[in-house]
């Protein structure tokens, strides 16, 4: 490893005896615990852990310098660091035995990975176990500060607030990182990234797995400046601290800070030191626990003084471990609470058509929703690629915005489809709405990792914190010889992602509507607006022009619309079908339904997830027969996922098999204009299967 940093030269200043005091108590209750564990491990084991033996001095310096107002990730060894905010042995254990008065999850996730909204405490979000994932939620975060700053959405304070991203050194090699440092340099965000380096990921050391460490990786990042330090001396990690947290609720821009230190328990519980360790007695040699207490003997403290200390926070560790123990664990009804924040979304308001409102094309319906947002909620702002003054998105979605708004809130990202998603996490923790936009589905695959492991988790397993209010705009779907990185469906992906919710309005006026209820929902929200209707170019999607609704409209998400009725005769005689679609296949259906005349329901569902099964489920048990068509492959899809629930809640109503059309089951939708015909559904298959059915 190439060796560290030279940091410039600072005054030394004493730290005083207050405070050491105070971090030798709490050094030695971290002590305390890592023993308590180890002794009992047959109960304590029984759920995965990480204590911060060994890193306890660097903690506890920021512990205990962090303010209320500021934002905090730690990562899964940082339990002294929630000792040094204030938080006591008995809260830490309660997660560790996940219990359900645990006051950070309620027993639903691991040991030091808190959630912590608390009156006079610094604020932590959730943040997921997955190594260096909290690196974009937190560079959100300080995004978000930075943001209600320009705009004064915030009383203005003498001391502003900070966002520590807490981490170890074998994290930083996730390109994840990368995305969070970009942001932090090029924005100057009040942000300090916290590199704990132990020298180990898990079995693997540094020299074999890294180039350079945090220290050095940090200089490709011009405008973040770095301190390379011992994290085993308590005065110096304390100053260190204490300058760059002032420098940065002052000076409002970047740092990094490196600290060196050992790692002196085990990787977990469940992988133990002794099995692979070849370097426990170097490591032993540079514990923070003896240093700190030579410290203290030089300065003056009695030996009899500092072993009161240990003795009465062995004590406390103890008592407060027995307490744990007898806690009530979750019952199982406590499953099912937090999955999603209560929407003040629940029924269709407002004019879908004013009288005299002239037809608007499906993208400036878009276009005038986000505006609408922007004017009346100052805490909004959209970023995503390309949708800055300039262009104002490649579709022209965002079209004037940038000008209107200006550039602080509306304005381009890098090329990093992860910190889009990911950020609003964080940025919603601040009290900020943020839209973003995904240039294109096929481009959403590096986002997924933060929209599954941070945004659509975060109110769940916070236990009902922090949820995650965010829109994602995707613009999806074939058009125009788009090829096979520029037409991909991908609903069925984001379906099964638990947590978020997905719709997929087919025409300008639902967009709207979807749009705004998108906005005032408190959960994560993927709108999928399909690139072929934005213009109503197509034969056949004239439709998805809508007289634009007025400010106030809203539809409840998870609510279909029946698109064409079937005449009531027809139904009687048994001479109907229901088609449930969603997206360009509602055109594709009507279309059909036009040599059908009377015969055919077509049903809307512009949500994906949830989606409207009373609506489905009594269009089936009236017509007896129901045709699924979508624009994915049919196998392991959304659409195949309707069916099974609709064969399992309607099977005594239906006359014939649910059937599913949808695109060849092929890996990526071809360039050429044939071959796309070719691979996806169009009226004239949707017709085909409907005579099938009919025929069945």
């Amino acid at each position: 490893m190439s060796e560290d940093i030279k940091n410039p030269p600072r005054e030394k200043r004493t730290v005083s005896k207050e405070i050491l005091l105070k971090a030798w108590e709490l050094m030695n209750t971290a002590n305390a615990m890592t023993v308590l564990f180890e002794k009992n491990k047959e109960v304590t084991a029984k759920y995965v852990h990480a204590t911060s033996r060994g890193h306890e001095a660097i903690q506890l310096a920021c512990g205990m310098q962090l303010k209320p107002q500021d934002f905090v990730y730690p990562y899964y060894r940082d339990d002294s660091i929630l000792l040094g905010i204030g938080i006591t042995p008995k809260e830490l254990m309660l997660q560790l035995l996940a219990k359900k008065t645990d006051p950070f999850s309620g027993g639903r996730t691991y040991y030091s990975h808190p959630s912590l909204r608390r009156e006079g405490m610094p604020k932590i979000p959730h943040n997921s176990s997955a190594t260096g994932m909290q690196a974009i939620p937190s560079a959100g975060a300080a995004l978000g500060i930075q943001y209600r700053e320009k705009f004064e959405l915030d009383e203005s304070t003498d001391e502003k607030p900070i966002v520590v991203c807490s981490i170890g050194d074998a994290a930083m090699t996730e390109g994840e990182i990368s995305e969070a440092l970009q942001m932090a340099a090029l924005k100057q965000l009040p942000y300090i990234f916290l590199v704990q380096d132990n020298e180990w990921d898990i079995s693997a050391s540094a020299d074999e797995v890294r180039a350079n460490d945090a220290a050095w990786y940090a200089r490709g990042f011009k405008g973040i400046e770095v301190r390379s330090i011992d994290g085993t001396d308590f005065e110096t990690c304390w100053n260190t601290i204490n300058d760059v947290f002032t420098m940065v609720r002052k000076d409002r821009r970047p740092f990094l800070i490196h600290a060196k230190v050992p790692l002196l328990n085990h990787h977990t519980s469940g992988v133990r030191k002794e099995t692979y360790r070849d370097d426990l007695d170097e490591h032993k040699k540079r514990d923070p626990l003896p240093k700190l207490e030579s410290f203290l003997s030089k300065i003056g403290f009695e030996s009899d003084e500092l072993e009161e200390i240990v003795s009465r926070a062995t004590k406390n560790v103890e008592n407060d471990y027995q307490a744990a123990l007898n806690d009530p664990d979750p019952k199982p009804e406590d499953l099912f609470t937090f999955d999603f924040a209560p929407t003040p979304i629940t029924e269709e308001k407002g004019n879908r058509a004013p009288k005299d409102a002239e037809l608007t094309l499906m993208v400036d319906c878009a276009l005038f929703a986000v505006q609408e947002i922007l004017e009346d909620h100052p805490e909004a702002l959209l970023y995503g690629q390309d949708v800055g003054r300039r262009l104002g998105g490649v579709f022209r979605e965002a079209a004037t915005l940038a000008k209107k708004f200006g550039d602080d809130r509306v304005f381009n990202t890098p090329i990093m489809e992860a910190f889009i998603i990911g950020s609003t996490v964080g940025m919603a923790a601040t009290g900020c709405k943020p839209i973003v936009e995904v240039q294109f589905a096929d481009y959403i695959w590096p986002g997924l990792n933060q929209l599954f492991t941070e945004v659509s988790r975060s109110y769940y397993l916070s236990d009902g914190k922090w949820p995650a209010s965010a829109v994602i705009r995707v613009p999806i779907g074939a058009y125009g010889s788009g090829g096979p990185y520029h037409s991909s469906s991908v609903e069925s992906v984001l379906s099964n992602i638990r947590g978020i919710k997905v719709v997929y309005p087919s025409c300008g006026a639902d967009l709207k509507g979807l749009l705004k209820s998108a906005y005032y929902d408190p959960n994560p929200v993927v709108v999928l607006e399909h690139k072929g209707l934005y213009w109503s170019k197509i034969p056949g999607t004239s439709k998805a022009k809508s007289k634009l609704p007025d400010r106030e409209y809203v539809i409840p998400i998870g609510k279909g619309r029946i698109v064409l009725e079937a005449d009531q005769n027809e139904i009687e005689a048994g001479n109907s079908l229901v088609v449930v679609t969603y997206g360009m296949g509602v055109y594709w259906a009507q279309s059909a339904a036009k040599d059908f005349p009377g015969r055919i329901e077509v049903i809307d569902l512009r949500s994906i997830s949830p989606w409207d099964k009373e609506l489905v489920f009594k269009a089936v048990s009236t017509h007896g027969k129901c045709l699924l068509v979508t624009e994915e492959p049919i196998g392991c899809s959304f659409a195949r996922g309707i069916a099974g629930d609709i064969q399992d809640a309607c099977f005594q109503f239906l006359d014939a098999p649910v059937r599913t059309i949808g695109s060849e089951d092929l890996p990526a939708i071809p360039l050429n204009s044939t071959l796309e015909e070719a691979m996806i559904p169009n009226a004239d298959k949707v017709k085909d299967a409907l005579n099938s059915l009919f025929d069945y």
